[in-house]
């Protein structure tokens, strides 16, 4: 049976995607927490002798029709070891007619020899953190890069690539509509296949943390952060761009293939420190730190800190949450035949609610966000995976 055979009933066919964690950066900046190490490049050459061996585990070679290296900053890895990385995933999997191979990288890190790798080993689809063109604003966000590198660094990339995706960041204290605006203006001025637009985050365990908490700076009132995700959303939608899913915008025909696995609810491989996967109907997470995920798997253990297969309603449930984050929305009929469950089973009573505050628009069999939704989609997954 396929991925969109019922959940009770399902045989699980082999992932078609795999992600790679590749955990090193030249430094944390204010605002992360995800998975990565700076200033440790001496454990490059241990990282990729334990991504082999943790590939190794899967047996047979893959084929598989979306790769995905993120991090961490893959691109931080010199040519001679980014070049290591590729010869180890290519030998445990094999890619598709018609691939989609994604890298995440740091304009400062885009050189000739790098790209000269990527170009080698079929990269067909490069993120790059722009975060900002502000020269402010890249300071307060710690970014090592400016605006003069990360023109410098497209204009390399798309002599390879055609498939170049931006990634911004709004609502610092530094943004105003005037400065959004320009933001967005000159990522439009590079002609990007792919834009991908993110309200500043502040976690617990992040430096920023704990430097507003401190009163160091105060992050904009939500009045404002939406203000300027509409300014987003209207200036994208009207130079052209498709909005397909919360948080990102395609030119047509770039959407990236290897998020849609995740939001539709598609099984995927992964390897490395942090990473997880959907394998089989089983959920699992790779130890947190590099080092204990070196550890573990040098000593022939196993980096599995994490492992879960969820019941039935529960995976419906999320499959409604990640479905509904693309602006298609549901299908109502598809995802009873998909889940073996209607919404009503699984979420009814919140759902109608949101229908009733207008967050939600049920249409012709068909459930998706209002314009209101979108602006406070986080809250409503949480209340949907509640039931």
């Amino acid at each position: 049976m396929s991925d969109t055979a019922p959940i009770q009933t399902r045989q699980f066919p082999p992932p078609r995607a795999a992600y790679i964690h590749v955990p090193f950066c030249r430094r944390r900046c204010g605002y992360c927490t995800f998975t990565l190490l700076a200033n440790r490049d001496d454990l490059i050459d241990r990282y990729l002798l334990a991504l082999e061996r943790e590939l190794s585990l899967l047996g047979a070679r893959q084929e598989i029709d979306t790769l995905f290296f993120g991090g961490g900053t893959p691109s931080h890895l010199p040519a001679e070891q980014l070049e290591r990385l590729f010869e180890i995933v290519w030998k445990q999997f094999q890619l598709a007619d018609g691939y989609e191979c994604s890298l995440e990288a740091n304009p400062a890190d885009i050189n000739a020899a790098r790209m000269a790798v990527l170009r080698q080993y079929g990269v067909n689809r490069l993120s790059l953190g722009v975060q900002s063109f502000n020269a402010e604003k890249l300071r307060f966000l710690e970014r090592d890069h400016t605006a003069g590198e990360i023109y410098q660094a497209f204009e390399l990339a798309r002599e390879s690539i055609e498939n170049v995706s931006l990634d911004l960041i709004f609502a610092t204290p530094q943004d105003t509509p005037a400065a959004w605006r320009a933001d967005l203006q000159q990522a439009l001025s590079l002609s990007p296949a792919h834009i991908s637009v993110y309200g500043l985050t502040i976690e617990r365990g992040s430096t920023f943390w704990s430097r507003r908490e401190k009163g160091v700076f105060a992050s904009p009132e939500e009045d404002a952060e939406r203000r300027l995700f509409e300014q987003a959303i209207d200036t994208l939608t009207q130079a052209g761009f498709e909005h397909y899913e919360v948080s990102n915008f395609a030119q047509p025909g770039a959407r990236c293939r290897h998020n849609e696995t995740y939001w539709r609810g598609g099984s995927y491989f992964a390897a490395g420190p942090g990473a997880a996967r959907y394998v089989a109907g089983r959920r699992e997470t790779n130890h947190r730190s590099t080092t204990t995920y070196l550890q573990r798997v040098l000593a022939g253990e196993s980096p599995v800190a994490e492992s879960e297969r969820l019941a039935p309603p529960d995976l419906a449930r999320e499959r409604l949450v990640f479905a509904l984050r693309m602006m298609e929305g549901v299908d109502i009929t598809a995802f009873q035949n998909q889940t073996g469950f209607s919404i009503e089973e699984i979420a009814g009573r919140a759902v109608a609610q949101f229908v009733e505050w207008g967050l939600l628009s049920r249409t012709a069999g068909q459930l998706r966000l209002t314009r209101e939704g979108l602006m406070v989609s986080d809250s409503m997954w949480e209340r949907i995976l509640a039931v």
